[in-house]
């Protein structure tokens, strides 16, 4: 019998592999939409359920589109902001079809039904992302990631607890949107120098900034609002049963234990609740950078940081004299006490090395270990000294074309200074569809015309060869951002004005916000262009979109039919577990509706019903102001929402992590208000 033999590459296989993963495709598409499909059945049957119990058709028609809001967003039909929009479409067309819908008129008037993009929350939003840009911009987020980094060093289990409990620290103090849109820059840089993904860091970063917005009375818009909710209801109570209103730091036990469970939550359960896949674009782009060098020009570049010991041979040799002899490239140095040296004119052939100098170096995969044994340097495990001027944001690999007519034609890359002059320091040459290496002496080697160049340099440098005349830039894809470090003193002073506003004044949080984010454009620390790039309009269009929704579920009365039902199942219970089930109803209003707007409709209800049952009703209407914090499970708090795009988070994340920090929020707060009040 004849045999037949497929090598690996044979097409023949490469079909029957391709052919596998879409039976594949298929089943799993199959399984989904099954489940989908068994799950929608369900809902439909819940709100036909509901539709013959509820007390109007206004409240039916709400409940269900509560449950298609649910739906929605627990399967992942369609994106999360698309999501919002369809509602917000459907509580639009639900005017135009009122007659048939049983309606007298629609669940939202037209108009109030774009009020979420006008709202202070969303404008408030916007502002706090203009503002962190202009920060980042000036490289004071890249400073406070690399002294994280410096802490922390690049452990998940040690940049958790720092950044998460320093975002929770600035978030008692001012809006949590605001603490985590300064922060997101920041994650953004750590997950760059240190490898985790952006998925492992943001997340307890946004759980933890909500958190830290129950440690003071000024932390959250809920606490802000609710001694003048006491004050309002103290009007209408005789004097024995008066209220007293809270201080700032009444609820900070509460705030500091609940900040402190979500770190150890975040610790301990992180590596079960926390998506694992997502890894950072930089991390991914520097991963595929290097496996294009490595298919087109054979190269497999390291980069390291190697300290030169008092001792060394190496002290008083120039950089000519060791590079090609040992294949390396030295692209960075540093000297004790002075400042990073990268880029054009940071160094050149000549440089001599002395004791304590720090250098960068980049070479083949094996190619640094005769050259450190040689000379007794010392390496480090990972970037320390660079971390900032060489993270995958600022530099990285690159390929560029001399056309012709390139003045460097004729010269050697040594006699033209590319190093010193232009910033980069060449580490292959192609020609004639041959690579040269470092190995073979390629700095002395002459430079002709179509010559390809693969570089190491700084994407600023980078973006300057581009309008250059003596080069053809083939690299595109890389970062642009210019960083303008000479703009600090205006972002800081905008900043601070902006912060100011929103600590000493009662002028409306997105105004005060929004005078920040301006000044920072018009003193030109950001361009008006990427102010509109700083902005997830993701979360903009989420928010603005389930903003109606909690109108309506208010003013149809649907709320309020939720919580007498609540109540009725629970009012003959211990003191306890009605508070208990009090926070829950906060936490599931503050899921579909605005926190403001479950606070003002739910704490005349709890202080009603802790007078009912002889209970303490300040401290009832304290648990609904903390429980409206409790917003883990659907992304729709601001903070889920802004974090939800950078991260690469889906509903199902938010599902899994957010249920057990609920169940954890709700234990806690309760148990300590037993406690201490």
């Amino acid at each position: 019998m004849s045999q037949v033999v497929l090598k690996s590459s044979s097409p023949l296989l490469s079909i029957l592999a391709s052919s596998k993963d879409r039976v594949k495709i298929r089943i799993t598409s199959s399984k989904s939409f099954q489940k989908n499909t068994t799950a929608a059945v369900l809902f439909m049957m819940v709100a036909a359920c509901l539709a013959f119990y509820v007390p109007s058709v206004e409240i039916a028609w709400i409940t269900t589109i509560l449950l298609l809001t649910i739906y929605l967003f627990a399967f992942e039909i369609v994106e999360i902001d698309v999501a919002a929009i369809t509602i917000l479409v459907l509580l639009g067309l639900s005017s135009w079809l009122a007659p048939v819908m049983g309606l007298e008129h629609g669940l939202v008037t037209p108009d109030k039904l774009f009020n979420g993009f006008s709202s202070n929350a969303v404008m408030s939003i916007i502002a706090v992302m203009i503002i962190g840009a202009g920060l980042d911009k000036t490289g004071i987020m890249g400073k406070v990631a690399s002294s994280i980094l410096n802490i922390g060093g690049t452990s998940e289990k040690r940049v958790i607890p720092i950044v998460s409990g320093a975002v929770a620290i600035i978030s008692s103090f001012m809006q949590n949107v605001g603490a985590t849109a300064l922060f997101l820059p920041v994650v953004y840089r750590i997950s760059q120098r240190s490898g985790l993904p952006m998925s492992r860091l943001l997340m307890p970063m946004g759980f933890c900034a909500i958190l830290g917005g129950t440690v003071t009375m000024v932390g959250s818009s809920p606490l802000i609002l609710l001694n003048d909710l006491i004050l309002a209801s103290n009007s209408t109570l005789p004097d024995e049963q008066q209220m007293q209103t809270w201080s700032l730091f009444s609820t900070t036990p509460i705030g500091l234990a609940l900040v402190a469970a979500g770190i150890i939550y975040f610790l301990i359960a992180g590596r079960f609740v926390l998506p694992a896949s997502k890894k950072s674009d930089d991390t991914g782009r520097k991963g595929n950078t290097m496996q294009y060098f490595n298919n087109v020009y054979g190269v497999d570049y390291k980069m390291h940081e190697v300290v030169v010991p008092t001792q060394s041979f190496l002290i008083g040799k120039t950089l000519s004299a060791i590079e090609d002899q040992y294949a390396i490239r030295v692209i960075a140095t540093q000297l004790p006490g002075r400042d990073t040296k990268v880029g054009p004119g940071a160094m050149h052939c000549q440089t001599v090395i002395s004791a304590g100098m720090v250098l960068a170096i980049v070479s083949e995969e094996n190619g640094l270990t005769a050259f450190v044994e040689t000379y007794r340097l010392k390496v480090r495990d990972k970037l320390q000294t660079f971390a900032e001027d060489l993270s995958a944001g600022k530099a990285g690999f690159a390929e560029v074309v001399l056309p012709p007519g390139s003045s460097l034609i004729g010269n050697t890359s040594r006699d033209a200074g590319l190093r010193k002059t232009h910033g980069i320091a060449m580490l292959g040459l192609h020609r004639d569809g041959k690579t040269m290496h470092e190995d073979e002496d390629i700095s002395h080697v002459e430079l002709h015309s179509g010559d390809t160049l693969v570089v190491h340099t700084t994407w600023n440098s980078l973006m300057r060869l581009e309008k250059s005349a003596d080069f053809v830039v083939i690299t595109r894809e890389y970062p642009r951002e210019v960083e303008r470090p000479h703009k600090l003193g205006f972002a800081a002073f905008f900043f601070a004005i902006s912060l100011s506003m929103v600590l000493f004044t009662d002028i409306r949080l997105s105004v005060a916000l929004l005078t920040g984010a301006i000044g920072m454009i018009l003193s030109g620390v950001l361009s008006m262009d990427e102010a509109y790039r700083s902005v997830s309009w993701k979360t903009v269009f989420l928010l603005a979109g389930l903003i109606p929704l909690g109108l309506a579920v208010e003013q149809t009365g649907t709320a309020r039919w939720i919580a007498d039902q609540t109540i009725m199942v629970v009012g003959e219970m211990p003191v306890w577990v009605i508070q208990f089930a009090i926070a829950m109803l906060a936490t599931f209003f503050t899921l579909v509706m605005s926190n403001v707007g479950a606070t003002v409709l739910l704490v005349p209800l709890a202080v009603n019903i802790a007078l009912g049952i002889d209970a303490n009703p300040a401290v009832f209407a304290l648990t609904v102001a903390i429980a409206t914090s409790n917003a883990f499970i659907l992304p729709t708090h601001q903070v889920s929402a802004l974090i939800i795009g950078p991260g690469g988070y889906r509903v199902s994340d938010f599902i899994r992590a957010g249920s057990f920090m609920t169940i954890l929020f709700l234990v806690i707060s309760i148990g300590m208000m037993n406690v201490i009040f």
